[in-house]
Order: C-alpha cells, then sequence, then structure tokens
C-alpha cells in the first residue's frame, strides 16, 4: 500500500491576516529583524557584542583583526538571514531587502576557492579545519547558512546566496562520506542533516540527501569518531566523568539504538527532526520507527506543559523520565523551536493530530515566552516558577533570568524565534495528493494545490474557538482534513449554515465532497478553562494545578497576585470569569477565587506541631504565561496548589 505524505504549504503560499500572529509578523518585520541587525553589528548599548558581521568582514578580508565570540557565531547571521527571506514573502521591503544583499555580498567574499565557509577557521588557519568536528560547530554553521540561502531565494527569487551554500554543500560532499579518503565522521551540533535534505528537496540534487543519510546512519557507530577525534588531537574530553559521555552529543550509540531522549536538547530535537526528514524521503521503515520512539518518550515523559523542554542546567540537557522542576528547568527557546521543526516533519510522514498539538503548544507558550512583547528582549531559558532572590542567591536557579535581556553573547534564541515567526505558514497546513490538512487556525488566505482553489481562515485565536473556512475559485473535489485539538472536549461543523459529517481519524476531520466556490465550513471549539494535573510521577507538579484555556497556559504573577506565590492555592469548586483586559489586544485573563497560607500569626518559630496556617481567601489573576514579566520584575509561578 502506497504511503500518503504531506508537503507543507510554503511560506509565500498563506497570507496571513489574523489580529494576533499578524502582529507578531509585523513585530519580526518591523522590530526584531532591524534590532537584530543592530546586534550583529555590536551597536546595542550595554548589551552583550555579537563581533559577528566584523568577523565576516576580517574573513573577507576587509577588515583587520581577530575572530571574536563564540565558535558558531557565523550561525546567527545566517539565521538573520533566514528570517528576511521569510518576511520579505510577507511583505516587501526595498531596504531591508538592500541590506542583507550586502551581506551577502560579504558572505560571498568571505568564502573560500573550495566552498568551506567558516570565519572562525578562515581567521585562525584553514589547516586546522574539520579537526574539531566535536565542538566547533562548522557543520553546525553550514546547516544555517544552508537554510538560509534556501529561504532568501525563495524569499526574493536571488540566487547568490544559494549558488554559496550549493558551493559549501558540495564541499562538505566531497569532505565526508563512506568513500575512501574521506572522514567518516558527523557534526558535533546537529542541523546540517535536515538542512541537506531541505537543499536536495530545492536543488533535486540526490547527494545532498544521500549525505544527510551518511550523517546519520554514522552516528555512534563503533568506533566513536569522536573518541578517536579527542584522543588524536591530545584534547580532554568535557563530559568524560559526566553521565551523558558521548549521549551529550546523541553520538554514544547508533541513533535506531537510542530510546530515550538524552543529552543536550537543542541537538537533540534537530538530529531527530533530520531523522524523520531522512526517513520520508529514503522510506526508511527502521529510521521511522526509532524516530517515533524517540517522539513518545519526549513527549509523554519529558516536556513540560509549556511545550518547553531540556530540564537541567547541566548540559542544557534532558535527564530522565518526569524529571521536570519547575523553578530549575532549562527550558531553551530554541529547543522549544526544534521540538516544533520535529513535530512538523513527523507531520509530514503521518497526519497525527499530537503532532500538531505539540506545534501549538510549543508555539503559544514555549516559544513566544522567549520574547517581550515588542521583540526586543529575550529569554533564553523558560522557566515556569520564579523567585527572584532565589535567582540571585541559589546557585542551582542563577541559569534562570529573571528579566528579558538585550542580547546574548551566546545568542542562538532571538534569531531563532524571528525564523520561525516569519515561516509561520510553512506550519499550518500541508497537502497530500488528494488531502489539503490544515493544522493550526491561523487566519489568513491559503492558496491550494487544486486548481484555483484557495481557503479564506477566519480566526480569533488563541482566545475564542471559533473558525471559518471558505472556499474560493474553482472549487474541486478533495479531502478536507482539519485536526481537532487534543485541548478541545468537542465540537461542532455546519456546511453552509447546516450540520454536517465527516470521519474523524487520528485527531483530524475528514470531509470529502466536491466543494463549490463559496462553501463556507464553520468549526467551533469550546474553550473552556481546565485544571491540568501531572502524571503522579511527576514529584515538582503532585498536588498542584495548571490552568489552560484553548492553546495557552497561564500563570500567575506577583503584580497582580502579591508576592508569595507558592503559598497560593486555587479553590477545589472556585469558578472562573474571563477578563478582556490585558496586556494584548484581544487577550483574555482568568479571575477566579483562591486562598493563601497566613504567615502572620506564626510568630518566630519554623515549625509547629499544633496545626497548619490558617488559608485565607484572596481573588487571583492568571494572565497567560507567554506574557509574563511585560510588566517589570517579580514573582511567576504556573503549577500551584490544587486547594
Amino acid at each position: 500500500m502506497k504511503k500518503t505524505f504531506y508537503t507543507p504549504i510554503e511560506v509565500g503560499d498563506y497570507k496571513i491576516t489574523d489580529n494576533f500572529w499578524k502582529a507578531k509578523l509585523d513585530i519580526v518585520k518591523d522590530k526584531m529583524i532591524p534590532y537584530q541587525w543592530e546586534a550583529l553589528n555590536d551597536r546595542i548599548a550595554d548589551a552583550a557584542p555579537s563581533h559577528c558581521i566584523h568577523n565576516f568582514k576580517i574573513a573577507a578580508g576587509m577588515e583587520e583583526g581577530a575572530f571574536a565570540g563564540c565558535v558558531f557565531q557565523d550561525s546567527d547571521l545566517a539565521k538573520w538571514l533566514e528570517a528576511v527571506g521569510y518576511i520579505l514573502l510577507y511583505k516587501k521591503d526595498e531596504e531591508l531587502e538592500t541590506i542583507a544583499d550586502s551581506v551577502i555580498d560579504i558572505i560571498e567574499k568571505a568564502q573560500q576557492p573550495d566552498g568551506y565557509l567558516d570565519t572562525y577557521y578562515i581567521i585562525n588557519g584553514l589547516d586546522k579545519r574539520w579537526t574539531n568536528l566535536t565542538d566547533h560547530h562548522e557543520l553546525y554553521c553550514a546547516g544555517h547558512m544552508i537554510e538560509a540561502g534556501i529561504a532568501y531565494y525563495n524569499g526574493t527569487g536571488k540566487e547568490k546566496l544559494l549558488e554559496v551554500v550549493k558551493r559549501l554543500a558540495d564541499c562538505i560532499d566531497g569532505t565526508f562520506g563512506p568513500e575512501e579518503g574521506k572522514i567518516h565522521a558527523y557534526p558535533g551540533h546537529e542541523i546540517v542533516e535536515m538542512a541537506l535534505v531541505r537543499l536536495y528537496e530545492t536543488t533535486g540534487q540526490r547527494r545532498y540527501l544521500k549525505l544527510a543519510q551518511y550523517f546519520i546512519d554514522e552516528r555512534g557507530k563503533e568506533p566513536l569518531y569522536f573518541k578517536e577525534e579527542i584522543e588524536k588531537n591530545g584534547r580532554s574530553f568535557y563530559w568524560e566523568r559526566s553521565l551523558f559521555q558521548y549521549q551529550y552529543y546523541q553520538a554514544g550509540k547508533p541513533v535506531r539504538e537510542q530510546k530515550t531522549a538524552e543529552g543536550h536538547a537543542v541537538r537533540a530535537v534537530y538530529l531527530y527532526s533530520g531523522m524523520a526528514s531522512v526517513a520520508k524521503e529514503t522510506g526508511d521503515e527502521t529510521l521511522t520507527a526509532a524516530v517515533k520512539e524517540l517522539w513518545e518518550n519526549v513527549t509523554r515523559r519529558q516536556m513540560y506543559i509549556t511545550g518547553a523542554i531540556g530540564s537541567s542546567d547541566y548540559g542544557e540537557a534532558f535527564t530522565f523520565d518526569y524529571d521536570l522542576p519547575n523553578d530549575e528547568i532549562y527550558g531553551e527557546t530554541c529547543a522549544s523551536v526544534g521540538l516544533i521543526f520535529w513535530a512538523r516533519r513527523m507531520l509530514e510522514m503521518e497526519l497525527k493530530g499530537e503532532y500538531a498539538d505539540v506545534i501549538e503548544r510549543a508555539l503559544y507558550n514555549g516559544c513566544l515566552s522567549g520574547m517581550s512583547q515588542d521583540g526586543t528582549r529575550f529569554f533564553y531559558v523558560n522557566p515556569l516558577e520564579v523567585n527572584p532572590e532565589a535567582c540571585r542567591k541559589d546557585q542551582r536557579k542563577s541559569h534562570v533570568a529573571v528579566e528579558r535581556q538585550k542580547w546574548f553573547g551566546c545568542a542562538c534564541c532571538p534569531p531563532n524565534l524571528a525564523r520561525l515567526i516569519a515561516s509561520l505558514g510553512n506550519y499550518a497546513c500541508a497537502f497530500s495528493e488528494n488531502t489539503m490538512a490544515v493544522h493550526l487556525y491561523i487566519g489568513g488566505e491559503i492558496k491550494t494545490p487544486f486548481g484555483n482553489t484557495r481557503l479564506i481562515v477566519d480566526s480569533n485565536f488563541p482566545w475564542e474557538g471559533k473558525v471559518k473556512i471558505k472556499v474560493i475559485g474553482g472549487g474541486g473535489n478533495f479531502n478536507l482534513a482539519l485536526r481537532i485539538p487534543g485541548w478541545a472536549r468537542g465540537y461542532t461543523v455546519t456546511l453552509n449554515g447546516e450540520p454536517t459529517e465527516g470521519s474523524c481519524r487520528e485527531g483530524y476531520l475528514h470531509l470529502r465532497r466536491d466543494w463549490k466556490d463559496e462553501d463556507e465550513l464553520t468549526l467551533e471549539f469550546p474553550m473552556r478553562v481546565e485544571k491540568n494535573y501531572a502524571n503522579p510521577n511527576v514529584k515538582s507538579d503532585l498536588g498542584r494545578v495548571a490552568l489552560t484555556r484553548g492553546p495557552l497556559v497561564y500563570c500567575l504573577e506577583e503584580i497582580d497576585n502579591g508576592k508569595g506565590l507558592t503559598k497560593i492555592g486555587i479553590k477545589e469548586h472556585a469558578g472562573y470569569q474571563l477578563a478582556a483586559d490585558g496586556m494584548e489586544a484581544g487577550e483574555v485573563d482568568i479571575i477566579t477565587q483562591g486562598t493563601i497560607a497566613d504567615d502572620s500569626g506564626w510568630g518566630e518559630s519554623l515549625y509547629r506541631f499544633d496545626g497548619p496556617p490558617n488559608l485565607n481567601e484572596i481573588m487571583l489573576k492568571f494572565v497567560p504565561y507567554y506574557l509574563w514579566n511585560n510588566r517589570g520584575t517579580g514573582e511567576m509561578i504556573v503549577w500551584i496548589k490544587d486547594c
């Protein structure tokens, strides 16, 4: 039986117009991209310097100086260019395009005659290139530059950067592989795998797919390349005495033998994204089975309710099943972005609602929390509980920032957010030979592959659960697959005002018919305030609840509820009021009854045996988690006591 695969809609084929996401796209275009350009040029006052553009100018022979910044600093510019490519499909901007073209000229000048491109080694000595794949990120930077070349070509039709990255990929292909005389190795930080698959899809050159497949198949084979490389160079191995060892890089065993997510969380989900891409293109069932098993481990035992992953500051890593501390979490923004990359590629292989549910959960919560409302401040770490004093005085929590930062010395997260939001249409829907699947309900106009048919989506997600989808154009006979969100307790669907039925499979409602011009579907998902309970094995959340409404996770902030948020509980049968005012247009806050432990009569005793503290009744105000810390610094909590 022929397997059905799904192709994401191209970014330019989804014209996003809804109030929520259009506002975010405008922020990316008008605030984030210009701000990040200034940061890359070291022009943000009192912010950590990037050195990125300066490094490229030195490598291009345009300026003098030494390499500065992280060894992978090139990737920040690549991600910025990728975001620019996508945003130019949203709205043309000649000035922005001119800036991008000028920096692409610098990149082209820096590229070596054989296609090699990495400013760290161009500046510090090409004789040392490819000698520290374990830690020096050459292939990681290449992967991001390849993604940038494809996005900029798609956004502008200009081929200069695409030609640069094709030469770079050819250089890598001529260096790595199973053939005699090549290096039999793989990257320390994954991402080039999925980038090479995209380059294959763009150019039709199968050698790029074969190279991606080689990197995945070679990873973790004995003898371990990283171990040999470290010993050959006489370096010490930082992770040798840790529990991670080579699984920090997901390289301690072949990928098909990896049953649980281990090591650095961002590297892991980038690898899993590449595995899914290669599995789809090659039909490798063993690789498909492996990546599905890893998916189940991550999303059912190692993922926070916000879509954050990577619970430990040590190694920015996964730890073990159900270990999800709220105040010591790492939860890097890039890890949630990478989780979305992976989920979309799982959706390409199999139309299953749980993959789109994870995209939605991570997008609205774990990712958006990483940026301020104006797009100029950023979180690297995304906690679910914050006490500013603890972050200042407790080493275990010192990695948790209590307010968003202007920039970072390691600034992977800000441009990652920009490129994700700018390419949002790519995650919202997909198509197969006879099906149009809608994953996310984002208002806008979708160009379908079925003749002249377009879909007009009218949605006020995440604040309201009513969605209208109108068919425009010639129509045609095809299947429309509409996701039923995992959070929805029931739904109603009408066609042209009349109740209609379809078949519901794996979280999607399938409606097959000969669609007519002006046909209009209306979906309604009741958006109830829900108390969420964690698996009893999650010790951090035992006896606690988290409130959600639709796709949004909610939290308490000190500015609304006072200090001592860990003393607060929610009453068992409390009702909920929805408040329309707030920080964001259309924002819905939640007002309910709660209690707070009274310490006023406790005295000087640390402990006592004559009963628990009294509980005083209070009113609680919950705000969307992604908006926390936009009104000043203070305590914040997601999971609160269930009284």
